[in-house]
């Protein structure tokens, strides 16, 4: 009888040690999945990544800058947006935590945390910007006035002058907004009037402007896709249309298509906004913007161009 009960005990043991293997294999496979699930997530997020950084080196390049140079510049991007992570929960965060979420280390992330003067100036501040706006409305609504007198003794009498002390809330005067808008060849001047020489505020003769709309347009698109990925509710609209395989001569058609349509849905989001920023208290801080694009090329010639694998041979 003893014989037999140490037998049971013993394959009693037997049998819960093959369960406590059988549960410890079962777990490790668990943890192997979700690494493997995770780390084909950060796969895919440094693909897109990959893609999105390609066009701004490209830029980058183009102007000599360097590998230091973006390097500090995502240093102290990482810094910036971690720290907006960790605020958007509710906690303004330590070097510490800013240290771990970054993988940057603590003497690093001390030296970031600062508030520094933007480069470029951003676009929806631009009192030029908004006067040409107005005026572009202005003229959709009636061509003649195309051509403004600069000021006006009748005040009812539309004029550049009211314009851009209507567009600015009086803020700038209209004689430095008038002259930033000749300098960019948006407008014309003579015989104290000024006429429109544009369709719309790309300032193409000058490189800051140029560079603070690529800036602040192609990171409001990104923001949209972004937000959506992330699941923000409501989405955010960010929709394209695309096509392989067809004549350069088609892409340029659909391409003058797009302008062609955007022109009128240009005008009436522009009066919508107008009324919306008239109409709004002095203290609202919502933005938005809306915008479109089209890109084309011919695609053999980027896959010319696409990074071949290595052997690692020297020769």
């Amino acid at each position: 009888m003893v014989n037999a009960a140490v037998f049971h005990k013993a394959m009693a043991s037997k049998h819960t040690g093959s369960k406590n293997v059988k549960h410890d294999r079962g777990r490790r496979m668990l943890r192997q999945s979700m690494a493997q699930g995770r780390e084909g997530q950060l796969a895919w997020v440094i693909g897109a990544c990959a893609r999105v950084l390609r066009p701004l080196v490209r830029l980058a390049l183009s102007y000599g800058v360097k590998h230091a140079h973006l390097e500090e510049l995502l240093r102290d991007i990482l810094v910036d947006e971690a720290r907006r992570a960790w605020i958007e929960q509710g906690t303004e965060p330590n070097i510490s935590q800013l240290s771990v979420t970054t993988g940057l280390n603590r003497k690093v992330v001390t030296t970031r945390v600062r508030e520094e003067a933007a480069a470029l100036p951003r676009t929806e501040m631009s009192a030029e910007a908004k006067t040409l706006t107005l005026w572009l409305q202005m003229y959709a609504d009636n061509p003649a006035h195309r051509s403004l007198p600069i000021v006006s003794e009748d005040e009812s009498a539309p004029s550049f002058e009211a314009v851009a002390r209507r567009a600015s809330r009086g803020n700038v005067h209209h004689r430095v907004i008038l002259d930033e808008l000749v300098r960019l060849h948006m407008a014309t001047e003579g015989n104290g009037t000024t006429e429109l020489a544009v369709g719309g505020f790309v300032p193409a003769s000058d490189l800051k402007g140029m560079l603070s709309f690529l800036g602040d347009n192609s990171r409001d698109h990104l923001l949209a896709g972004v937000s959506n990925t992330l699941g923000a509710r409501p989405p955010m609209l960010e929709r394209s249309v695309f096509a392989a395989g067809i004549s350069l001569e088609e892409c340029e058609r659909i391409h003058q298509l797009a302008r062609e349509r955007w022109g009128g849905l240009h005008h009436e989001l522009t009066r919508e906004m107008r009324r919306a920023y008239e109409a709004a208290d002095k203290k609202a801080s919502g933005r938005i913007r809306v915008g479109i694009y089209t890109y084309y090329e011919d695609a053999a010639d980027d896959s010319a161009v696409a990074p071949s694998k290595s052997s690692g041979r020297k020769a």
